[in-house]
């Protein structure tokens, strides 16, 4: 068998497995979803809110405790990840007005807008159906609390805008600083509203899991785009 034929089928196995471990993680943030409507829910929530996985869930919330202070700060930190994808959008709407049609804009910005339009809907639905609120009122208000709204935009922004950057600059130097940068910003936001007290266990795992299957998608369909 020629060896550009072995490639194509090797990238095809690894395209395959990609689409089913990204699958499977989806499949496992629905099971996640529905276990905590199902499994151990008690009234430990403010004002009496019913949380599922109780017993985890309580006991984690009691060893981090809440710390104002570091959910002010990845709260106000959540503005970064919203900053770039408006970059993006800025970009996506110059190469519009300037190529004066949208199948002219770069692929992989369309992808990027399509990604950030699900990402978009998948906070929406999880606002409007309520899975569990938070373990303490903002404003004297319950919230709703899954997923982590916070983890799942530093996880779902930062590791696609890292993949933009990859190819969108050309100093090694320069390239390996930012996605650097990018990293140990997307780690601290995840771990710090873990620690900070305002979300369950239960709702930073959701967004890691919806995080984690949707990204992997994204990069996929890049990268076949790149080789068509």
């Amino acid at each position: 068998m020629p060896i550009h034929c072995k490639g194509k089928m090797n990238m095809k196995k690894k395209n395959s497995k990609t689409i089913l471990v990204a699958l499977g993680t989806l499949v496992a943030f629905a099971l996640w979803t529905f276990l905590i409507r199902c499994v151990d829910v008690q009234p430990i929530g403010p004002n009496g809110s019913r949380v599922g996985f109780a017993a985890i869930n309580g006991a984690f919330h009691a060893l981090t405790g809440v710390h104002w202070a570091l959910y002010t700060l990845t709260d106000w930190l959540g503005l970064v990840p919203i900053g770039i994808a408006l970059g993006f959008a800025v970009l996506g709407l110059v190469q519009l007005i300037r190529r004066k049609s949208l199948l002219k804009v770069d692929r992989d910005i369309l992808i990027l807008g399509g990604f950030y339009i699900v990402v978009l809907a998948a906070y929406l639905l999880f606002e409007t159906v309520v899975i569990n609120f938070r373990p303490v009122l903002i404003d004297g208000k319950l919230e709703a609390s899954y997923p982590s709204s916070t983890t799942m935009l530093a996880l779902c922004v930062l590791p696609t805008a890292m993949i933009q950057l990859k190819t969108r600059i050309r100093g090694d130097a320069v390239r390996r600083a930012i996605l650097g940068i990018f990293v140990a910003f997307t780690v601290f936001m995840v771990v710090g509203r873990l620690l900070s007290g305002v979300h369950w266990l239960s709702d930073i795992v959701g967004g890691v899991l919806l995080s984690a299957g949707l990204v992997p998608l994204y990069a996929l369909a890049v990268k076949q785009r790149k080789n068509a």
